[in-house]
């Protein structure tokens, strides 16, 4: 008993779809018409603050504005603050920066909440990490300055 024919013409016009679709997402990203963009919100609260390091290990959080410490983190706690902050000051260490900018953080009115860095342009969406590790940060908006 012989085997059944594959149709052709199916296949060849879902080899065609296949490839016209390929270089239509192609052609739209080389363009940059696959680009958008949508005005960031408006701030609803900013603080801009110096994280410090201290000699026992721990970090006091301060407000660049007013200079007064708003919050410490004890040596070896806080693993998330640690590592958000690290990578950031790793980034003006890599591009010759020093400790001059404050990292700034923002809330904005879609409730993104932000740690940027002004110096490098990096930034950080905390949100994106779970409300709990957000909540360190969020907190420090509202801190007052001891």
């Amino acid at each position: 008993m012989a085997a059944a024919a594959t149709p052709r013409l199916p296949l060849l016009a879902l080899g065609l779809l296949l490839a016209g679709t390929l270089a239509f997402v192609a052609l739209a990203r080389w363009s940059g018409a696959a680009t958008l963009s949508a005005a960031p919100a408006s701030a609803a609260d900013e603080r801009l603050l110096r994280f410090e390091d201290r000699d026992d290990g721990g970090i006091t959080i301060a407000d660049a504005r007013s200079g007064r410490a708003i919050d410490s983190v004890a040596p070896g706690t806080n693993g998330f603050l640690r590592s958000a902050v690290r990578g950031l000051v790793r980034e003006r260490r890599r591009q010759g920066l020093g400790a001059e900018t404050p990292f700034r953080l923002l809330l904005r009115t879609d409730g993104r909440l932000l740690l940027e860095d002004p110096a490098t342009g990096r930034q950080i969406d905390l949100r994106s990490f779970g409300p709990t590790n957000a909540g360190v940060f969020a907190r420090l908006l509202t801190r007052p300055s001891t």
